[in-house]
């Protein structure tokens, strides 16, 4: 009987104090879970760093292009503005709150017949230098941005960029205001204040 018993002591209890197989293969198995739960997350702080800083490199190389960088510095550009006029030049600068506009031009309408209701057949669109009217601008215009519908770069082979050229080719040295006949400018102003004179009189 004492056999029997010693035997079964010595079949549950481990050999040098050490616990059962069954908890050692158990702790076993948590830290290694332990362990790859550890670089799971390694992984994905990673993974998540990496594509912060890839979206931080596209946006500022390679993302979303501002309007300005649209602006092509060797050809006219066109502003059209909500009140129907159009200017054509060179934009130097765009931002949300003015187009700075250079070297500028515009269309001018004249009709030949003597009425205003004459047809557009008989009206002739000239394309004007800006800085010689009455008031003499010089060649640099700020437009508020919220009075611009759209604008655009011109071709060379456009009938406003062939006038351009043609323009700056007869004039190199630049515009002379002088050579150019201020007379009905002129008369413009004496008739207003002819006007105005003669509606103040009783």
């Amino acid at each position: 009987m004492e056999f029997s018993n010693r035997n079964v002591q010595s079949q549950t209890a481990a050999p040098g104090g050490q616990s059962a197989p069954g908890t050692t293969s158990s702790k076993k198995n948590k830290l290694a879970q332990g362990k790859w739960a550890r670089i799971g997350v390694t992984v994905a702080v990673l993974a998540v760093a990496v594509l912060l800083c890839a979206s931080i490199v596209a946006a500022a190389f390679g993302g979303v292009k501002s309007e300005s960088s649209y602006v092509d510095s060797t050809k006219l550009q066109a502003v059209f503005l909500n009140t129907g006029q159009v200017y054509f030049g060179n934009i130097k600068s765009l931002n949300t709150k003015y187009v700075r506009l250079t070297n500028i031009y515009y269309l001018q309408t004249s009709n030949s017949g003597g009425t205003a209701s004459a047809s557009s057949a008989s009206s002739n669109v000239t394309l004007v230098k800006l800085g010689c009217e009455l008031h003499e601008p010089l060649d640099q215009m700020l437009i508020n941005r919220d009075q611009v519908t759209f604008w655009e770069n011109l071709g060379d082979n456009g009938q406003v960029a062939k006038a351009v050229a043609a323009f700056e080719k007869a004039n190199p040295s630049g515009q002379k205001c002088a050579d150019q006949s201020t007379s009905s400018s002129t008369n413009s102003v004496n008739n207003a204040q002819n006007a105005g004179s003669s509606s103040a009189k009783p």
